[in-house]
């Protein structure tokens, strides 16, 4: 069974590993197809019309999935890779060990934000950005650059609060758990987080930077605890909705995964606070 951990636990040489497995995947191709696809569903997904991966209910089934696809290809490159997540609560400024020389590099420098250390720096040549809204060869970061702060355990803690998962019109106006943690309303959780970051990260082609599945591992994270603090609460939609992805329609753009199908992650993983449990 895959175990996620928390990047802040890694050792040097589960570090060196998935680093070594991103850097494979970008130079056979097949990191750049998970950002193109990324890009174009962010691109289209609509408050008023079809969405899927975000501002919908199943923007947390959709990254899920999304994320085991990932997992999979990492796997293939190094059966002991698996995604950390990053507890933005806990490491919360530019200085934690997560921006390291050794891991992912630190922020960009001032004069048009280039990651100038790390393995995905561009001058080290192994880290091309090919997709994006601008013609930037290299990864961008404005490391709290733009007066934003990370969310804090409190603000995440009176989300997880919340007992109902989602509500009509069931997109970036609604109110619920879904909408909170993926943040349109309130606190702003994940979204303020990508803007915190800046760079690709704060554009559709945000897997650009490797950090963005460190991020959706946590926020994938938090889902899983929403679901354990409110166990008689269901995803939502649950009938038929035009427009959005009810609890048993399939979601693009695979043909027959369903929210229902990843509602419990534990079939696929689990994180290592639950041994703890």
């Amino acid at each position: 069974m895959t175990v996620r951990k928390n990047q802040a636990k890694l050792t040097p040489e589960e570090k060196r590993a998935f680093t070594g497995a991103l850097l494979e995947l970008k130079r056979n191709g097949t990191y750049d197809r998970f950002v193109r696809a990324h890009n174009t569903f962010l691109m289209t997904d609509s408050d008023f019309g079809d969405r899927v991966g975000h501002r919908a209910p199943s923007f947390l089934p959709w990254h899920r999935r999304f994320l085991l696809d990932f997992e999979a290809e990492l796997q293939k490159v190094d059966p002991k890779v698996s995604l950390p997540y990053w507890d933005w609560t806990v490491d919360r400024t530019p200085a934690s060990s997560l921006w390291a020389a050794d891991f992912l590099g630190g922020s960009g420098r001032d004069r048009d934000g280039q990651v100038l250390d790390g393995p995905f720096a561009y001058a080290a040549g192994k880290w091309a950005v090919t997709v994006g809204v601008d013609k930037r060869p290299y990864l961008v970061r404005e490391l709290g650059a733009r007066g934003v702060q990370l969310p804090t355990k409190a603000e995440v803690n009176a989300v997880l609060a919340m007992p109902v998962y989602d509500a009509a019109p069931w997109n970036s106006s609604s109110d619920g758990f879904r909408n909170h943690l993926e943040g349109w309303r309130g606190a702003g959780l994940h979204n303020r987080v990508h803007v915190w970051i800046g760079g690709q990260m704060s554009s559709a082609a945000s897997p650009n930077d490797p950090v963005f599945w460190m991020h959706h591992a946590f926020i994938d994270m938090l889902w899983a605890e929403w679901q354990r603090r409110n166990p008689k609460s269901a995803y939502l939609p649950g009938a038929a909705t035009p427009n959005v992805v009810d609890l048993h329609r399939p979601m693009r753009p695979w043909n027959n995964v369903t929210p229902a199908d990843l509602l419990d992650h534990r079939k696929f993983y689990t994180f290592d606070t639950e041994s703890a449990r």
